[in-house]
């Protein structure tokens, strides 16, 4: 069975960004992929410390809701990653996340796998642009294939709680990337068997 890791960074439940990742990772339930999906509005991660104990003992010291998410990054043929625009910029949770990744940066868990990012701010002024390759880059650096929505990632432009559920092109839209995500990884797993 393969399997996607849904992170959504927003800390308010069911936040826009988040009802857009739930949208993207409809495509993986359809096709009966096991799914994670990590609500960063329900845990606790700590930001990095930068004490380098990582690299001494081979684990992150830090006792808290990372470590589950590290186990996800290394379960996961397929990673979607969603934020809200906060700052122009992704969201404290998921910045936290995104640091923290450090730990196992030389196991390197997300090598080779697809992945997708969401953004989703209240105002125009190119936050979602900058959220998307913040994430983007971030995959990048992990070795993940980043698998482009209508565009890049999906971006939409919401500022009350549901806001983005009147918006079905953005719903049409997160679930394009879903399907695409689907398909790569699907590709690259059959590329390795």
């Amino acid at each position: 069975m393969m399997k996607v890791l849904g992170i959504s960074g927003t800390p308010r439940k069911n936040g826009n960004s988040e009802i857009l990742l739930q949208y993207a990772l409809r495509p993986f339930e359809k096709q009966g992929w096991g799914i994670k999906h990590f609500r960063l509005s329900e845990m606790t991660v700590q930001p990095c410390c930068g004490c380098e104990e990582c690299k001494k003992q081979g684990r992150c010291v830090i006792e808290d809701d990372m470590h589950p998410i590290y186990d996800a990054f290394r379960w996961c043929d397929a990673i979607i990653v969603s934020s809200p625009v906060y700052s122009r910029n992704i969201a404290a949770q998921l910045l936290a996340v995104l640091d923290r990744h450090y730990a196992v940066r030389e196991e390197r868990p997300l090598e080779g796998k697809a992945g997708g990012a969401i953004a989703v701010g209240a105002g125009t002024c190119g936050g979602q642009t900058i959220t998307i390759n913040a994430v983007y880059n971030w995959m990048l650096s992990c070795g993940v294939i980043c698998i482009p929505g209508e565009l890049n990632g999906v971006t939409a432009v919401a500022s009350e709680p549901g806001d983005i559920l009147k918006q079905e092109n953005r719903l049409t839209q997160a679930e394009i990337l879903g399907s695409n995500v689907l398909n790569v990884a699907k590709r690259l797993r059959s590329e390795i068997n």
